[in-house]
C-alpha cells in the first residue's frame, strides 16, 4: 500500500465506512466527497484527502447546518486557521493500512466472545462470564478490502490484551473471507494498539464539526 495516494486510501476507506454506519453513498466533489449521515449531530460530512485552504474555507462559507462535519486528512494544526467560529475540533485520526494474515487469537480466560454477521457488516462482542460488555469492534467488506470501525474497550477492561482478541479475530474473518487489506482510521489511544498488531499509518487526519453555538455536541 505504500504506493498508494492517499486520495485511493481515504476512498477505499470511505467505501467501507458507509457500509458500516449506514451513510449514504459518497457524493463526489472537486475537493472530495460528500456522505449524508442523517443523525441529529451528524447530518453530513465533507471529506478532503488533500484539502487546500480555498476549498476548506468556501466549504466553511457555505456551511450553516448544525452538525455538519468536515473530515480532513492533515494536521490539526495546518486546517484549524481556515475554519472560523462555530467550528470545533475533536479528536484526530490516523489513517492506517494492514496486509491480513490468518490469526488464531485464544479469548482469554474469564470471558466469551460471540461475532455475527449482518448487512455486510461482521461484529465482534467480548464479554465477561457474568454477561458484563468488555469490548467490541466490527468490521464492513467492500470490494477486495475491509474497513475497521468502532474498536471500543471498556474503561475497566483495559490492558488486559482484549483490544487485541477484538482486533485480531475481525481481521482473520476478514482473512477468511478473502480480504487481504484492511483500513481504519484511529485514535491517538488506538495507534498503540494498532501499530502492535501490524498497521501502519499514511496521513494524519482532523475531525471538525459546526454548532453555532457554544453548547457542546
Amino acid at each position: 500500500m505504500s504506493d498508494t495516494r492517499i486520495s485511493e486510501l481515504v476512498r477505499m476507506w470511505i467505501d467501507g465506512w458507509v457500509v458500516s454506519r449506514g451513510g449514504s453513498d459518497p457524493i463526489d466533489e472537486p475537493w472530495g466527497w460528500t456522505i449524508d449521515i442523517g443523525q441529529s449531530r451528524h447530518v453530513a460530512r465533507h471529506v478532503l484527502p488533500e484539502p487546500s485552504e480555498a476549498d476548506v474555507r468556501k466549504i466553511v462559507a457555505a456551511t450553516s447546518a448544525p452538525g455538519t462535519w468536515l473530515k480532513l486528512f492533515a494536521e490539526d494544526a495546518t486546517v484549524l486557521p481556515w475554519v472560523g467560529p462555530g467550528w470545533h475540533l475533536d479528536r484526530p485520526g490516523f489513517l492506517m493500512t494492514c496486509h491480513l494474515v490468518p490469526e488464531r487469537p485464544a479469548v482469554p480466560d474469564g470471558y466469551t466472545l460471540t461475532r455475527w454477521t449482518r448487512g455486510g457488516v461482521t461484529r465482534v462482542l467480548v464479554r465477561t462470564h457474568a454477561g458484563h460488555f468488555a469490548a467490541r469492534g466490527q468490521i464492513a467488506r467492500a470490494g477486495a478490502h475491509v474497513v475497521v470501525d468502532q474498536v471500543e474497550t471498556a474503561a475497566g477492561q483495559r490492558r488486559k490484551g482484549l483490544g487485541g482478541l477484538v482486533m485480531r479475530t475481525l481481521q482473520n474473518t476478514a482473512y477468511e473471507a478473502g480480504a487481504r487489506t484492511g483500513l481504519l482510521v484511529g485514535t491517538p489511544d488506538g495507534r498503540a494498539l494498532y501499530s502492535s498488531l501490524g498497521w501502519t499509518v499514511h496521513a494524519p487526519m482532523a475531525s471538525l464539526w459546526y454548532e453555532p453555538s457554544d453548547a457542546a455536541r
